[in-house]
C-alpha cells in the first residue's frame, strides 16, 4: 500500500507541473485581418499595395498602413497622375474606402479614369516575359552575332520583381468598369465646393488646407478608421489621395515666388496629416509639382516630412527623349525618403539607377541598364571624326604623304 503523499510531496509536483507549462506553444497576436493587406516580412507592419508592383517592391513590400507616400510631380504630370490613379485602382479591387480631394480636377472624373484590372494568368506572363524562358534554336542563332567580349558578360535582371504576390495588376489603355468601381465607398474633397472661411485665429495653414485636413478628420472618425467601435461594420482601410498639393490653386504660392508668403503653410498640413495616419487605419498619397518650387530648401523640408518620397522625371520634352541611350525608357526616378518602422536604419534599395516605363499597357519601374553595343556606336563616331581630322591635317601638313588614322 502507497503511503500518502506529505505536504512537501505535494509542493514538488506543483512546482514540477508549473515548470512544465512554461514549455507550452505561447499563442501570436493576432494582426488586423483586412483584405488587400499583409504583414510586411521587414518590420511587422501592416502593409497594402501601391497598384505598382515594381513600386511596392522598391520601398520595401508595400506600403504600410499609416504612412504618406509623396510623388513629386514629372513636368507634364502625366506619369505621376498614372501612379495616382492606380493607387485608388488597387484601393477599389481590395475593397477598401476612398478619399480623393482636388483642387483641378473634380474627383468624380478622377474615379472614371481608373485603369482597368486584368486577368491575372495574363498579368503574369506580361510581368515576367522574357526573364525565364527557354532558349530555342533561334536564340541560339542570335547568341552567335554578339561580340565575344560581350558573349560571356552576365545578364543584367532589369526587373523589380518579388518571389510572392502582392497587389494587382491594370491596363491603363482601358477604364474600369462602373459596375466594378461603385462598389467602393469614395468621400470627394473638391475645393471649389467648399467656399472659404475666414478664421479668428492666426494660423500658418491656409484655410484650403485646414478645410482639408476638417474634413479627412470627419471622415477618419465617422467611418471609425480612428479605431473607435461601430456597430455592424468590419474592420477597413482608408486610401487618402491628395493631388497636387502646394499649386496656386489650393492657394498657395509654393511655386510663384523664391520667398513665399505661405512658406509653412504645406508643412503644418503635413505635420497634422501625419498625426492622423499615425493613430488611425489609413495610408495616403500626395503630389507635389517640386519642379515648380524655387526654393529647394523648403522642398527638402517637405520631402522629410514624408515617410516615403519618390520623384519622376519624365523624358518628354528633353534632349533625352531623342537620345538612343534611353530608348527604351519614358524617365528616370529618384528615390528621396524611404521609411523608418521599427527600426534606426531604412533599407536602401540595391540599385540606385532607376528607370521606368509604359509598355505594354503597364507601367513599369527597372533597373536602368544600358546596352554594351553602344560603347561600339561610339567608337565607331570618334573613328570617322578622327578620320575627318587626319585628313585636314595632312592637307595642312607640309612633308606628310597619306592618311594616317590614330585609333585609341
Amino acid at each position: 500500500m502507497a503511503a500518502p503523499m506529505n505536504a512537501v510531496g505535494k509542493l514538488s509536483v506543483e512546482r514540477s507541473l508549473v515548470n512544465t507549462t512554461s514549455f507550452q506553444k505561447k499563442t501570436r497576436s493576432k494582426l488586423v485581418s483586412i483584405p488587400g493587406t499583409r504583414p510586411s516580412v521587414q518590420n511587422g507592419q501592416l502593409i497594402v499595395s501601391t497598384g505598382v508592383t515594381s513600386l511596392d517592391y522598391l520601398i520595401g513590400g508595400g506600403l504600410a498602413v499609416g504612412t504618406l507616400l509623396l510623388i513629386e510631380e514629372d513636368r507634364y504630370d502625366s506619369y505621376s497622375h498614372m501612379i495616382f490613379k492606380y493607387f485608388l485602382a488597387e484601393g477599389v479591387v481590395c475593397g477598401h474606402e476612398l478619399f480623393v480631394a482636388s483642387a483641378q480636377e473634380n474627383p468624380d472624373d478622377i474615379l472614371q479614369e481608373l485603369p482597368a484590372p486584368i486577368l491575372d494568368d495574363i498579368a503574369s506572363h506580361k510581368t515576367f516575359e522574357g526573364q525565364m524562358q527557354p532558349r530555342g534554336p533561334q536564340d541560339s542563332q542570335d547568341s552567335m552575332k554578339i561580340a565575344w567580349r560581350y558573349q560571356n558578360l552576365p545578364k543584367v535582371q532589369t526587373a523589380l520583381a518579388s518571389s510572392s504576390r502582392f497587389g494587382h495588376y491594370y491596363d491603363v489603355s482601358k477604364t474600369m468598369e462602373p459596375e466594378i468601381r461603385q462598389t467602393a465607398k469614395c468621400h470627394r474633397f473638391y475645393l471649389p465646393e467648399h467656399p472659404s472661411q475666414s478664421s479668428a485665429t492666426r494660423s500658418p495653414m491656409l484655410e484650403s488646407y485646414a478645410a482639408l485636413l476638417k474634413s479627412l478628420q470627419e471622415v477618419i472618425h465617422r467611418e471609425g478608421f480612428d479605431g473607435a467601435p461601430t456597430p455592424s461594420k468590419s474592420r477597413n482601410v482608408l486610401r487618402i489621395g491628395l493631388r497636387s498639393l502646394g499649386c496656386s490653386l489650393w492657394g498657395d504660392d509654393l511655386c510663384c515666388h523664391d520667398n513665399p508668403r505661405h512658406s509653412h503653410a504645406l508643412t503644418t498640413f503635413l505635420y497634422g496629416l501625419r498625426a492622423l495616419l499615425r493613430s488611425s487605419l489609413s495610408v495616403a498619397v500626395v503630389t507635389v509639382p517640386s519642379h515648380l518650387i524655387q526654393n529647394r530648401a523648403l522642398m527638402g523640408s517637405i520631402t522629410r516630412l514624408c515617410d516615403n518620397a519618390i520623384a519622376l522625371e519624365s523624358f518628354r520634352g528633353s534632349e533625352r527623349e531623342t537620345n538612343p541611350l534611353y530608348k527604351d525608357y519614358h524617365g528616370l526616378l529618384h528615390v528621396r525618403q524611404l521609411p523608418r518602422l521599427n527600426c534606426l536604419v531604412s533599407e536602401l534599395p540595391d540599385h540606385k539607377d532607376l528607370a521606368f516605363k509604359l509598355k505594354r499597357k503597364q507601367f513599369t519601374i527597372e533597373r536602368l541598364h544600358l546596352p554594351p553595343d553602344l560603347s561600339e556606336t561610339v567608337s565607331r563616331v570618334s573613328r570617322g571624326e578622327l578620320a575627318g581630322a587626319a585628313m585636314v591635317g595632312s592637307a595642312c601638313g607640309a612633308g606628310t604623304s597619306g592618311n594616317k588614322h590614330l585609333d585609341f
